[in-house]
């Protein structure tokens, strides 16, 4: 037996990834909807400036040509929230611009209200993701007793 963990067949990061994701989603709708934020939260929201479907204004992109944060505090207006993205009216320098943000292209959702923080991992634009080995699996397996059971450790891999 070895104690070399097999590469997963499974894109576990990847749907722990979109599960996260979800978050910010989900706390931005409640924002929008009632139209304020509560308390003292605010939120620190760093992108990607080129991942796709990003859509800022060009002199944002020429003064942060990688990643930017945005903070959701006192002045932003029009926030939408889609499916797979939001968007939000915010001024620069006393200049108002409109940004849409997919949840895909996010970096980091900070509230330090609560001293809350969640990080993800954006795929480069370039780069596609590694392909995976087709499943050779024939069926369920059992063990002596008759059960399918497996334990799984779920430790992350080094």
């Amino acid at each position: 037996m070895t104690d070399e963990t097999p590469d997963s067949l499974i894109p576990y990061d990847e749907i722990v990834q979109d599960a996260l994701r979800a978050i910010p989603g989900r706390v931005l709708r409640d924002i929008a909807r009632t139209g304020t934020l509560p308390g003292n939260h605010h939120f620190y929201i760093t992108f990607k400036t080129q991942a796709p479907d990003v859509s800022i204004p060009p002199w944002l992109v020429e003064r942060f040509p990688d990643e930017m944060t945005i903070v959701l505090q006192h002045k932003f207006w029009d926030l939408k929230i889609g499916e797979d993205h939001f968007e939000v009216s915010l001024t620069f320098n006393q200049v108002p611009a409109h940004l849409v943000i997919p949840y895909a292209a996010l970096r980091f959702f900070v509230d330090p209200a609560v001293n809350f923080s969640l990080e993800f991992h954006v795929q480069d634009s370039d780069d596609e993701p590694d392909p995976h080995d087709a499943a050779e699996n024939d069926g369920a397996e059992t063990d002596e007793q008759g059960s399918n059971v497996v334990s799984i450790d779920f430790g992350k891999k080094k």
